[in-house]
């Protein structure tokens, strides 16, 4: 049957190509050469019909081939424990009771025999199905798509069925059997620390927010995401912003920011990239803050300038989820000229400062004496007691002075300095 089929086939496709040499001897003038393109069309065609019947002899073929292996593996008898004798061209095959059972060919075809079937627990797995196997309460394999045969009374055979369609692990499983190494292939999992929150991602759809923990979900064409976002205080820098002021001097501010993100679905899922937009709102308001003010106006209010700018966009950076905790100027950086302008002007003051101290001071001195003076010429005591006072300014400089008593006191010392 073969080789007629070969040989129809190899007609088939000289035919073919014999039609193709007609088409290119075809004369348009002469209608000899059209109705041989027709005969050739016709053989053609009769060529086809025959490889189709070929075709269908072929898979006619085949199956009773397969008919014919399914009768030679028919399944006549099942023998229990025992000695028995096998007479004439047949097979035996011996199966352990205490192990699985395993088909030597289709076992819907076994299992048309009643013996064997009562002796057999099976179980099927539908598709987008998987089963947990356990022999005696212990994990042994997963099981996919198919059906199972297993012995009956030797072994406690029980199995967890999970649809694998699903992202969610909703059968009872323990970790410990997720992270198994047969297990691990039909799973995947995802870590959200202790310092974060995560957004769950199905197919690219927000699902729902998740704390921190570990996730498990069943390992399938569903495309699963969870999104981590730390919750922690972070501190972003903003340095170098060459700004003008309201009185056109040029400047460099060096800012910082520190935040947190109290809500993370506005950070990522209302919002992109939230740190950028955060960059940007924080440069523009310092850029818009330090244009409204002179630069003295500037110096003078700097320990504020922080408190100012974040409350003008405390609502724009909530609307990105995030709060800001403290923020601040690290530095004002003024040009070359500037600086030595400015250390001008300071030195300036501080003469000025000093100057109008020494002068409080000797004003004070001054009113002091007089006030001393007023009091001595009213009241002989303090005079007295001035003239002591001299005494002993001087005992402490002179180790001996000898004075008369005839005379005015004053008088003679004044005369021991003079000279």
């Amino acid at each position: 049957m073969n080789k007629k089929f070969l040989s129809v086939v190899l007609f088939g496709a000289l035919m073919a190509g014999s039609s193709v040499t007609f088409t290119g001897c075809i004369d348009n003038d002469e209608p000899a050469g059209i109705e041989n393109l027709r005969g050739a069309k016709a053989e053609l065609l009769k060529a086809k019909a025959a490889v189709e019947t070929a075709n269908a002899a072929y898979r006619d073929a085949e199956t009773q081939l397969k008919l014919a292996e399914v009768e030679k593996e028919k399944l006549t008898n099942v023998l229990e424990a025992g000695s028995y004798w096998i007479f004439g061209n047949k097979e035996v095959k011996i199966y352990e009771m205490k192990q699985s059972f395993v088909a030597p060919i289709e076992i819907n075809i076994l299992l048309k025999n009643q013996k064997l079937a009562s002796l057999l627990d099976v179980f099927q797995i539908e598709d987008n199905e998987i089963a947990l196997y356990f022999e005696n309460g212990m994990f042994k394999e997963v099981l996919s798509t198919g059906r199972y045969a297993f012995w009956k009374g030797y072994i406690e055979n029980t199995f967890i069925k999970a649809d694998v369609s699903k992202t969610a692990i909703t059968e009872n499983i323990k970790i410990a059997l997720l992270e198994n190494n047969k297990v691990r292939p039909f799973v995947r999992k995802f870590e959200v620390a202790n310092f974060e929150k995560g957004l769950l991602f199905e197919n690219g759809t927000f699902v729902k927010e998740v704390q921190a923990g570990t996730y498990y979900f069943w390992n399938n064409a569903i495309k699963v995401e969870i999104k981590n976002i730390d919750t922690r205080q972070q501190q972003m820098e903003i340095s170098g912003q060459e700004l003008l002021t309201k009185d056109k001097a040029t400047l460099r501010i060096n800012f910082f920011v520190r935040y947190q993100v109290i809500d993370i679905v506005k950070a990522l899922v209302n919002n992109k990239e939230f740190e950028k937009q955060l960059y940007i709102i924080m440069q523009l308001a310092i850029r818009a803050f330090v244009s409204s003010f002179t630069l003295d106006e500037l110096l003078t209010r700097k320990e504020t300038i922080s408190k100012e700018i974040v409350a003008q966009v405390t609502t724009k950076i909530n609307d990105l989820g995030l709060a800001v905790a403290d923020a601040g100027i690290r530095d004002i950086i003024l040009p070359g000229d500037m600086k030595e302008i400015m250390n001008q002007v300071l030195v300036a003051e501080k003469k000025a400062q000093a100057n109008s101290i020494m002068r409080r001071e000797e004003t004070a001195a001054m009113r002091s004496m007089l006030n001393t003076a007023k009091l001595m010429e009213d009241n002989e005591m303090l005079w007295k007691l001035k003239e002591m006072e001299y005494v002993e300014k001087i005992a402490d400089r002179i180790g001996q002075i000898t004075i008369s008593g005839s005379g005015n006191i004053i008088g003679q010392l004044k005369e021991i300095f003079v000279k």
